[in-house]
């Protein structure tokens, strides 16, 4: 499955590159989207040098170019 599927289907703002706020860790990460695997996203967490896939809905915040939140 593709970024633009994931998209669709759950509604979120997936894309190749951008941020995220991963809060199902204690302390909250943040990371880059690198890519899809099946109907999770490839998430780079900073400091770590490989990517992990997430479900697209469970504890992802999806961050702006300026790094803010969508709210």
């Amino acid at each position: 499955m593709s970024l633009a599927y994931i998209r669709n289907f759950y509604d979120v703002p997936a894309k190749r590159g951008g941020r995220v706020e991963y809060y199902g860790a204690t302390p909250t990460r943040f990371g880059t989207i690198i890519g899809a695997s099946g109907a999770y996203i490839r998430i780079r967490l900073d400091g770590d040098k490989y990517s992990h896939p997430y479900h697209p809905t469970w504890c992802l915040k999806y961050l702006d170019q300026e790094g803010r939140g969508d709210e």
